[in-house]
């Protein structure tokens, strides 16, 4: 109850505060878990998603969030669970499949930090290895702004088609490291069209890619 209430309330405070605008969500299948790969340029970046998106969410914050225990208690009902950035934590994988498995979607940021250019950059291949052990499709997004996050800002969330791991991985328990950083290309080329083109630009790009 209060997950979907929440989801309302920030939509609504959003429709408000920026020129909102949501592309693509007919690419997101509908009664199918996912996993949702986005952007990263400010700390409105999850909440935006998350208003946006279909389907209930897990997904990962960093462990100093979870200090204060009023606000772990809400973040842990809105489906975050603690990450420890830069220790190579495989329980965080676990954690991950998990929620998957047990009908939540996933978000997650593969850049794994800010973009402080508004450009997307190099990402990391930890929703390739999600993706490849639960065998749930990844949904690119790109979160479109200009330099600043402000009042009437034109916001766009975008949604990109679906990327099945099954067309690069051939074995989903033990993923060859090649195949996973192929995946991780496509996801990441994907996110920057979303990201930094027109939806026009995007689509041409993605054609020329299958010649």
């Amino acid at each position: 109850m209060i997950y979907h209430l929440i989801k309302i309330l920030v939509r609504f405070a959003f429709s408000i505060a920026f020129n909102f605008k949501v592309e693509g969500k007919e690419n997101i299948p509908k009664d199918t878990v996912v996993i949702y790969a986005a952007n990263h340029r400010s700390n409105a970046d999850p909440p935006l998603l998350g208003c946006t998106a279909r389907g209930k969410f897990a997904f990962m914050a960093k462990e100093e969030l979870f200090r204060n225990k009023f606000f772990a208690w809400l973040i842990r009902s809105l489906g975050a669970f603690p990450v420890s950035r830069g220790k190579g934590d495989t329980k965080v994988i676990d954690t991950a499949v998990e929620r998957l498995e047990n009908g939540r979607s996933l978000m997650i940021f593969p850049e794994g930090t800010r973009s402080k250019d508004g450009k997307v950059h190099r990402g990391h291949s930890g929703a390739a290895i999600i993706a490849a052990r639960s065998e749930k499709p990844i949904i690119p997004v790109g979160i479109k702004f200009g330099e600043k996050l402000k009042f009437r800002t034109k916001v766009i969330v975008r949604f990109g088609k679906p990327i099945q791991p099954s067309e690069y991985i051939e074995n989903s328990e033990n993923p060859n490291p090649r195949q996973l950083v192929k995946l991780k290309n496509r996801y990441m080329a994907e996110i920057k069209l979303l990201a930094e083109d027109s939806p026009e630009t995007a689509e041409v790009n993605n054609e020329n890619e299958k010649l």
